[in-house]
């Protein structure tokens, strides 16, 4: 079982030992939505949901998960970020209105923040579902998914096509 690096000499499942990496730049790029109804999109823009402000408070809520990674995901190692960025944009499709959430976040070190970028993105994903949730529980999420990567052993990642 040597050649699984996640499985020590038993089988079963250890972390990583990454102290003979090399320390690189490394950033990851996630993506994922939010389908919403009508209602939610024109409040969402006026501001008017009853919960605040759902994309500041969404925003802030990813850069905390980004942070808390490690605690979530059981073995992935605890990483000093140097930066976690969220943007939004707004795209429709027929009579449903798309918050379309992006993820970037870097650190130097070790190891990767593939992981980091996909927990902020899903952490972001779920905060706009709970502040709007009293107006419509049929919201949609996702897809969830690594957009790029760069930095570390295996390289560069870019997704070439993006999926609906």
């Amino acid at each position: 079982m040597s050649s699984f690096t996640h499985f020590n000499e038993q089988g079963r499942a250890k972390m990583v030992d990454i102290s003979e990496k090399n320390e690189t730049v490394r950033t990851a790029i996630a993506k994922t939505s939010v389908t919403v109804c009508e209602e939610i999109h024109k409040k969402i823009v006026e501001g008017s949901i009853g919960k605040g402000d759902v994309l500041g408070v969404a925003q802030v809520a990813g850069v905390m998960a980004a942070k808390k990674t490690a605690d979530w995901i059981p073995m992935c190692h605890p990483l000093a970020l140097t930066g976690v960025d969220v943007t939004f944009n707004w795209s429709a499709k027929e009579d449903q209105h798309i918050l379309n959430i992006l993820v970037k976040v870097k650190t130097k070190g070790s190891t990767g923040v593939e992981m980091e970028a996909l927990t902020a993105a899903s952490a972001v994903a779920l905060t706009v579902y709970d502040m709007c949730k009293a107006i419509d529980k049929g919201m949609v999420i996702g897809p969830t998914y690594l957009l790029e990567k760069t930095g570390g052993k295996s390289g560069d990642f870019k997704r070439e096509l993006e999926i609906e």
